[in-house]
């Protein structure tokens, strides 16, 4: 007769629990998934964005997951930095997104014939995620923090964290093309580039305000 493999359904749990909360601190509005989409919708260097995206998030989890979150809440000094750093370059991508949605000339056709390089890219999705206070407050202590309380079971919990992470920037980036006839008309990358715009001032206006 074959093994029946017992289930172990605290792990289950736990590694479901990590997969929903993950989701629900990623998949939403905000400078990294606006650029992921913007590239996605583009095609330039989608596999190197998402992949950047991905691994970066694991070895935030895992550092949460490990305790970094304990120590960061020990040192407010360091989310202040971060703070004011990552407002200044929100601004700056905001300020530039704006530009180009006020110019039409430099959107669409000519944006897509003279894209960034792939290290100018991998140099903004960097900023754009290790520079986000949020991404140490919600990532590192928050996730870090609830998946203590599963015990034995958080490497489990991190494991479905990671999984949501991934699947969420494949889909973004990836799943981005199916948009791209809509993305076809001028106008539509106006009303993007205005709407990132709106998003990178607003988070850099919130993280101002919360240093201070």
């Amino acid at each position: 007769m074959p093994t029946v493999v017992p289930v172990d359904l605290a792990a289950l749990t736990a590694g479901a629990a990590g997969l929903g909360l993950g989701l629900s601190l990623i998949v939403a509005i905000g400078a990294q998934n606006a650029f992921v989409l913007r590239q996605g919708l583009r095609g330039k260097h989608v596999a190197v964005v998402v992949a950047v995206c991905v691994v970066s998030d694991v070895l935030l989890i895992v550092a949460g997951v490990a305790g970094a979150g304990a120590v960061l809440e020990q040192w407010p000094p360091a989310v202040t930095l971060v703070r004011f750093a990552g407002a200044a370059f929100l601004a700056g991508y905001g300020l530039l997104a704006a530009r180009r949605a006020v110019r039409p000339a430099a959107l669409l056709p000519t944006d897509a014939a003279a894209p960034a390089s792939r290290a100018a890219t991998v140099g903004t999705v960097l900023a754009l995620t290790w520079l986000n206070p949020h991404v140490y407050l919600d990532t590192v202590v928050l996730l870090g923090s609830i998946a203590q309380t599963h015990d034995g079971d958080r490497w489990w919990f991190a494991a479905g964290a990671g999984t949501g992470s991934a699947a969420w920037f494949a889909a973004l980036g990836y799943g981005a093309r199916l948009l791209r006839p809509l993305f076809a008309r001028p106008v539509a990358w106006r009303v993007l580039d205005a709407a990132i715009a709106v998003v990178m001032l607003a988070l850099a206006a919130s993280l101002v305000v919360g240093a201070l």
